[in-house]
């Protein structure tokens, strides 16, 4: 199923955020709009105000815990595991695993320079086991199998398909194994539900960019295509009521 998927598509450029073989009504439910975090007319402190809500609410309902225990689930048979963390944001997610993980080196990256000096004046930046930088998901400074474990948690949605496809070729070249954790894309008739509870609320800049996000959102059928595109083996877990997770592996 992966290799009809992978032949199917020429151009990733135009895959749907459904998948190849999304329907005509979730075709309509997606947006080329950038949310405000991407867009370089919009002012630092709005951007500063959706990250630190995105914390905040991350913290009220455990999901930077949840997100810790995927990540350390991965690596619990590596004493000393290298992990590498793309589009970190407010490094929540690298703290907690540090937290838990007595051994394991954080290398705690974002391609917003804000963000990255943020963390960097933060108490990642002093913690003996993790490293602050700037870096470009698409295109990795490391070498071959430089990590353990590549995690890119609730960003992967902002990428296009040409992106997502060469941030999942990158980082399975830098670990043997890359975690995506992102926003499940509903069935149609819930997502349009849940746009229509969200709409109201596009004033207030992290109701704008949750609502982008949704519409921007993969399906399961369009992580398995970016993964077979790609030439990894990926297996797709989610929940239309949660988050969906992604493994992806060099194949053998």
């Amino acid at each position: 199923m992966m290799a009809y998927m992978a032949d199917q598509i020429t151009d990733i450029a135009d895959m749907p955020r459904g998948g190849p073989d999304a329907s005509w009504l979730d075709r309509l439910l997606e947006t080329d709009r950038l949310e405000y975090l991407d867009r370089d007319d919009i002012d630092d402190e709005v951007k500063r105000g959706i990250v630190t809500a995105l914390d905040r609410i991350g913290t009220v309902f455990h999901e930077h815990d949840r997100n810790a225990e995927l990540v350390l689930r991965e690596v619990a048979d590596i004493a000393d595991p290298k992990i590498l963390e793309l589009g970190a944001g407010h490094g929540a997610l690298s703290r907690k695993v540090l937290e838990q993980h007595p051994t394991a080196h954080l290398t705690v990256t974002d391609i917003n320079a804000e963000s990255v000096v943020a963390m960097a004046a933060s108490d990642l930046g002093d913690h003996p086991r993790a490293s602050v930088g700037l870096m470009d998901a698409t295109a990795i400074d490391a070498p071959d199998g430089a990590y353990d474990l590549v995690v890119f948690a609730l960003s992967f949605h902002h990428l296009s398909p040409a992106q997502a496809a060469q941030v999942l070729a990158e980082g399975s070249r830098v670990a043997g194994r890359m975690l995506v954790i992102d926003l499940p894309r509903m069935p149609s008739l819930l997502h349009i539900a849940k746009l229509a509870v969200m709409a109201p609320l596009v004033w207030w800049p992290f109701a704008h960019d949750g609502l982008i996000s949704s519409l921007r959102s993969y399906s399961p059928s369009a992580l398995r295509a970016l993964g077979a595109y790609a030439g990894l083996d990926v297996d797709v877990s989610t929940n239309p009521f949660d988050r969906q997770v992604l493994l992806a592996r060099r194949r053998a």
